[in-house]
């Protein structure tokens, strides 16, 4: 496997056309072909469907995608570092709960962008089963959770902030309504949870099932906008982070259900391994996450 294979590859994989890569390449097509087809019995496996003139990545191609951005951002790293020249460049990979990444990132990126403009971003929706694996393997920089803890030893974790978990519907709601809301009151309601917003939902489905609470049923999406809009229009009512529902309720377009019990909250984790090297720029982000975390509004 070569670098400019992997740059090949990268080109065909963004243009989807084999044709086009060779023009942005300058090669003849019958090159570009040869050097997928090198990369393909190398790995042993295809890395395209070719649909007719049609192309598109097949699962081993799209995870060969990430991996070699990381392998080409090293590279010029190493050029950078070995010639002297240091402006940052390269990229990051950022996987981070929705919650966070939209009402929390983009104030981050936007002093980020201004010191480090050639630096790119993927920012993911974090996968808990995949983030040993991911930072592990460099594929992910660093990673933040909804959680109070995270049991792998191979992976730093720092708490930035303790976020609130408010349970929310519509404000005509009858449990809306309740001057106290017990948990046994969510019986033969629907709750509305996000699918991919790590821990914090999972803990609340294990709270239900040990008191015995049984929802209508439990509705996971995968928009924590999707899930505020259901709660709006009366599907039923969900638990969020407060950061994420401050506006509606402000506006009073949700309500934020009275809960007596025991504070329902969730420890806000920054992740990155153990033996990662922490180039400037990733130092960068993560200090001004750490100042983000350190403001009143959150």
């Amino acid at each position: 496997m070569e670098l400019r294979q992997l740059r090949t590859f990268q080109t065909v994989a963004r243009l989807l056309s084999f044709h086009r890569a060779a023009q942005v390449l300058n090669y003849a097509q019958s090159t570009v072909s040869t050097q997928i087809r090198l990369l393909e019995e190398e790995f042993g496996v295809p890395l395209f469907d070719r649909l007719g003139k049609r192309v598109r990545l097949t699962e081993a191609g799209a995870l060969l995608l990430r991996y070699s951005g990381k392998m080409l951002d090293l590279e010029k790293e190493t050029l950078e570092k070995v010639s002297g020249w240091e402006e940052p460049g390269g990229s990051l990979s950022i996987r981070i709960p929705q919650s966070i990444s939209t009402y929390v990132l983009p104030s981050i990126l936007k002093k980020f962008q201004a010191a480090c403009p050639k630096v790119g971003l993927d920012v993911a929706a974090c996968a808990y089963e995949a983030l040993i694996h991911e930072l592990k393997s460099g594929v992910t920089d660093v990673a933040f959770l909804l959680a109070d803890s995270i049991p792998f030893k191979e992976l730093k974790s720092e708490l930035l902030a303790v976020e609130e978990l408010v349970l929310v519907s519509k404000p005509d709601h009858p449990l809306a309504l309740e001057p106290a809301v017990q948990i046994r009151g969510l019986s033969g309601d629907t709750i509305l949870l996000p699918k991919h917003d790590c821990s914090y939902a999972m803990m609340f489905q294990r709270i239900l099932t040990e008191e015995k609470v049984e929802p209508a049923t439990i509705m996971e999406l995968n928009s924590i906008e999707a899930i505020k809009q259901c709660a709006q229009s009366g599907i039923g009512v969900a638990m969020l982070p407060i950061m994420s529902v401050r506006n509606e309720v402000a506006q009073n377009s949700l309500a934020i259900l009275n809960w007596p019990q025991e504070k329902l909250e969730t420890g806000i984790l920054m992740i990155w391994h153990r033996d990662k090297w922490l180039s400037p720029h990733l130092r960068l982000f993560m200090d001004l996450v750490r100042e983000e975390m350190k403001s009143p509004a959150h």
